[in-house]
């Protein structure tokens, strides 16, 4: 689900978030307050959102990316707004080895200590970089991109961060994205961090950056939680707690079990991209 500003930050990032500083101050804010909390879903899934929530939200995308992830056993790895690390640790767990790279400093330190817990700091870097200014001096075999690219606004920005993307990814590689891609124009969760882009103005960005969509799949196709969301803060905390609880409910089996099936009514997709001159 698109992330919401649930802890009293909407001021900040209504304020603040036209610019670089003030994203940084905006990212660097969700990490403070929920990076360490639990396994820090709180700070990269549903900002400040129940853990039970939250753990739906990284399941489903989990089981989108699953095919992805275990093909990348072997292979060199970019996680790009590692955010905790969560993805770059499942990675390396698997063989991998990750460069983790996120826009807050706060995020990125988070992503060392959970990684050196586990045990993993030998297959995981961690750095702080910014996607639309990415100079890394080197290509990857893999790159994943999760709910980012959905916080980068506007199109010039966005046609910079796959530019550079673009340029990381090896001639026979694969940049796996998952963002919130509805299938036609929604903008009732949108604000001034987050936009849901429909996925013909992906797909275009994509060609336009040089790079060829091998396949697109889906990872929440139930209704529920994209409807309910946007009321979700209007009600009394009561109501909305349990309202929350059982849009969540219904809404997981059905996500979890055709999540990668059905693909044109899910709010989130998983696009699969390679260099246009591949074969």
């Amino acid at each position: 689900m698109a992330t919401r500003d649930t802890s009293g930050l909407a001021s900040v990032a209504g304020a603040e978030a036209d610019g670089e500083t003030s994203n940084v101050r905006y990212w660097e804010e969700r990490a403070a307050r929920f990076a360490r909390d639990g396994r820090g879903w709180g700070a990269v899934c549903s900002f400040g959102m129940p853990d039970y929530h939250n753990r739906a939200i990284d399941l489903c995308q989990h089981l989108a990316l699953r095919k992805w992830l275990a093909r990348c056993s072997s292979e060199t790895v970019l996680d790009v707004g590692c955010g905790v690390g969560r993805w770059s640790r499942r990675l390396a767990s698997l063989g991998a080895r990750v460069t983790g790279i996120d826009i807050s400093p706060t995020m990125v330190a988070e992503a060392q200590r959970r990684s050196a817990l586990a045990g993993l700091t030998p297959r995981c870097r961690f750095l702080v970089a910014d996607v639309t200014r990415l100079g890394m001096g080197r290509e990857f075999r893999a790159i994943f991109c999760v709910t980012v690219l959905q916080h980068v606004l506007g199109r010039s920005k966005l046609a910079l961060a796959l530019s550079r993307l673009a340029h990381h990814l090896a001639a026979d590689g694969r940049l796996i994205v998952l963002e919130a891609a509805p299938s036609r124009a929604w903008t009732r969760c949108d604000n001034s961090v987050f936009t849901a882009r429909p996925v013909a103005e992906y797909l275009e960005a994509f060609r336009i950056a040089g790079l060829r969509c091998v396949s697109v799949s889906g990872v929440d196709p139930s209704p529920l939680r994209v409807r309910f969301l946007p009321h979700y803060r209007r009600l009394p905390a009561p109501l909305g707690a349990a309202a929350l609880a059982a849009v969540t409910g219904f809404s997981l089996p059905v996500d979890a079990l055709l999540g990668r099936i059905w693909t044109r009514p899910s709010w989130h997709k998983v696009f699969v991209l390679a260099k246009a001159a591949s074969r």
